[in-house]
């Protein structure tokens, strides 16, 4: 069948199904449960957004159950991590799966602008999100296909495999930064800067209305399940031969920060769904009572 995709001599006693699948090394069972942890938390974050597509098509209040700024976050979180697997050069499934979230929060945008003309007689403020929204797109795209030109391919002795969900960050710890490391580190952080940051416009949000009508549950338990299995991925596998546990774990702290920073916000958002579940109105009333609110003012 010709050249395997992946090579074994440099991962003694390897799994070949891994290798062959991803080029990444999974040396025993710990390593090979990072490998699915990482596929499963990739579903969970793939399929988050659906519940939240038909909570809005149902309630119609999208635009006063979600904040913008929890939409942007998530949003801006999302195309750095589109920016970092182009400039890391990640496999193809990083890619797409990077592009699929991006398209996956543009349509989520789109529906809180749709709701906000729809539920508004002006939509001034809508339509300036929505010019915001693709001019960073545009933007992001061009900087993407720019930058995949213009850094330096790594050295394959040096940038031997890449990982599952963030940039390689996996060498020798005896070993300087390269390039394209310090590129991957620096946009993992502020990624999940944006990550941590979305969070609490949106706690304030459901705070504010002492309500979580309009917001998906399953969107936030997706998500925290994802980013439990992704933090689980990362500290189950193993450091790289003559790497000390320390600086691996220094290494993923961007991501493992995003993750279960993510996961504790996420936590507090799960309590206001249950502080608020008792007594809240229904939708039908909640949204009357919206509209007459926006109609005297």
């Amino acid at each position: 069948r010709g050249l395997p995709p992946g090579n074994l001599s440099d991962c003694p006693n390897g799994s070949r199904w891994v290798m062959d699948t991803f080029n990444e090394c999974a040396r025993d069972g710990w390593d090979v449960a990072s490998v699915l942890l990482g596929l499963v938390s990739i579903l969970c974050f793939a399929a988050a957004s659906f519940p939240q597509f038909y909570q809005a098509c149902r309630t119609g209040i999208m635009d006063q159950a979600l904040s913008i700024y929890f939409l942007l976050g998530w949003l801006g979180g999302d195309l750095l991590n589109l920016v970092g697997s182009f400039l890391a050069d990640q496999l193809p499934l990083q890619v797409y799966t990077a592009i699929y979230y991006v398209l996956a929060d543009l349509v989520m945008l789109s529906l809180y602008c749709y709701y906000k003309v729809k539920n508004r007689d002006g939509g001034f403020a809508a339509l300036i999100n929505a010019a915001f929204v693709f001019l960073s797109l545009g933007t992001v795209s061009t900087v993407s296909f720019l930058g995949r030109g213009a850094v330096v391919a790594p050295d394959p002795a040096t940038f031997k495999v890449r990982s599952l969900l963030s940039a390689r960050m996996d060498e020798l710890g005896s070993k300087p930064l390269t390039r394209s490391e310090i590129i991957g580190f620096t946009i993992g952080s502020v990624s999940s800067v944006l990550y941590l940051c979305s969070r609490v416009p949106q706690i304030y949000t459901n705070y504010k209305r002492k309500s979580t009508t309009g917001v998906s549950y399953s969107l936030f338990a997706l998500v925290m399940l994802g980013n439990l299995l992704y933090g689980l991925s990362v500290l189950l596998k193993n450091p790289e031969p003559g790497q000390g546990e320390g600086n691996y774990v220094l290494h993923h702290l961007p991501w493992l920060v995003g993750s279960l920073g993510v996961l504790s916000l996420d936590v507090v958002i799960s309590f206001q769904f249950l502080a608020y579940r008792r007594g809240r109105p229904s939708t039908r009333e909640e949204r009357d009572a919206l509209l007459g609110e926006q109609g005297d003012s």
